[in-house]
């Protein structure tokens, strides 16, 4: 595992297997940030580059920041760092919703990556299902394929969102059935709109998932995702990491307030039960 902190001020405390509990949102951000740079390096020593997915919502922006700041920026290779994103609304890269547009203000044009490094998800255009085709031939272009034929990342950061969702694979939604896709444009019937998302296989391919969880909001959801067997599964549980890739979660004290750590996870045995099919890549869905 990467240094998080060692006993430097600020370092998280395990509650659970694969969960670092943290004091407050800017300690968790600070962890992430660590991750980030650890794993950069990593990445580049063995593969020669970094691929990276992020993620919208306020921790990422202050995760963001911190990279930006005199403290981090320094500490990665940027010219070696290729960016990507898990999911984006259908929404102008200048619009404030945009998570690349927040990606952008916060963190790419404060670091000198090359602009060529930079993959967004092209939402907004009129045909989303096109530009999910386009977004897999980027994601073709660039990324090494696992043994089932999937992209795999370096690293993806994910959320967390209160009905369980994470990137934009929400509970009910078809793109969580069995699929060859690398990139879906589901319908999220709450926002009566459709997104642009990395599909599960995609996640699972990863060599190392982040889930960020901060704020009092998350307590009943994260205890339900990491504690409790709920059928039909979470989105959320159903990112298991293939071929011992990592599954990490930075969450706050006030995220945590529920967790037990009597109570081992639910997750890993409920992931053996759901795990996804083995479909063949292709255009197919």
């Amino acid at each position: 595992m990467a240094d998080t902190g060692g006993n430097r001020k600020g370092a998280p405390r395990e509650i659970l297997p694969g969960v670092q509990v943290y004091s407050n949102p800017a300690e968790v951000a600070r962890g992430a940030a660590r991750l980030f740079v650890d794993y950069a390096w990593q990445s580049i020593a063995r593969h020669g580059q970094f691929m990276v997915a992020l993620s919208g919502g306020h921790t990422p922006r202050m995760m963001f920041e911190m990279l930006a700041s005199a403290e981090f920026r320094g500490q990665v290779d940027w010219a070696k760092v290729h960016v990507f994103w898990s999911d984006e609304r259908a929404v102008p890269p200048d619009n404030a919703e945009s998570n690349y547009g927040m990606a952008r203000r916060e963190l790419l044009v404060r670091v000198p990556i090359p602009l060529a490094n930079v993959h967004r998800m092209e939402a907004e255009k009129p045909n989303i299902g096109r530009a999910a085709h386009e977004y897999e031939e980027v994601l073709r272009k660039y990324l090494e394929l696992d043994d089932r034929g999937f992209p795999r990342f370096h690293l993806i950061f994910l959320g967390v969102g209160n009905d369980g969702h994470t990137a934009s694979l929400f509970p009910g939604t078809r793109v969580l059935r069995q699929t060859s896709r690398w990139v879906s444009t589901p319908m999220v019937t709450k926002f009566n709109t459709r997104r642009m998302t990395l599909t599960l296989p995609v996640l699972e391919a990863a060599l190392r998932v982040v889930f960020l969880v901060v704020g009092p909001e998350k307590a009943d959801i994260l205890h339900a995702v990491l504690q409790t067997k709920a059928d039909p599964p979470y989105p959320t549980q159903l990112v298991q990491p293939r071929d011992n890739g990592l599954k990490l979660f930075l969450v706050d004290e006030a995220a945590a307030a529920r967790l037990d750590p009597a109570d081992a996870p639910k997750t890993m045995l409920q992931a053996k039960a759901t795990a996804t099919p083995r479909a063949k890549p292709g255009k197919g869905s």
